[in-house]
């Protein structure tokens, strides 16, 4: 990717740009709060942070409460 030098404006090569996302399926988040029943817990399972899973769950119209509510139904 070329962008222009905010200092001088000459175009420089840059490789990339920022950290790539985690990309963390949906269940592997799911299944570690089932099992944890904590966030941090979690979070350190996933290698990721307590804002990334209340992220991805936001994302999908979820709430912590019933994703941990749910282990309790089944067991």
């Amino acid at each position: 990717m070329i962008i222009s030098c905010p200092h001088c404006g000459k175009s420089v090569a840059v490789n990339g740009l920022g950290r790539k996302p985690l990309n963390i399926p949906l269940k592997n988040v799911c299944d570690a709060l089932r099992a944890h029943t904590s966030v941090v817990e979690a979070a350190r399972e996933l290698g990721c942070s307590p804002a990334y899973i209340f992220g991805a769950l936001k994302a999908n119209r979820l709430k912590l409460k019933d994703v941990i509510k749910e282990k309790r139904q089944w067991t």
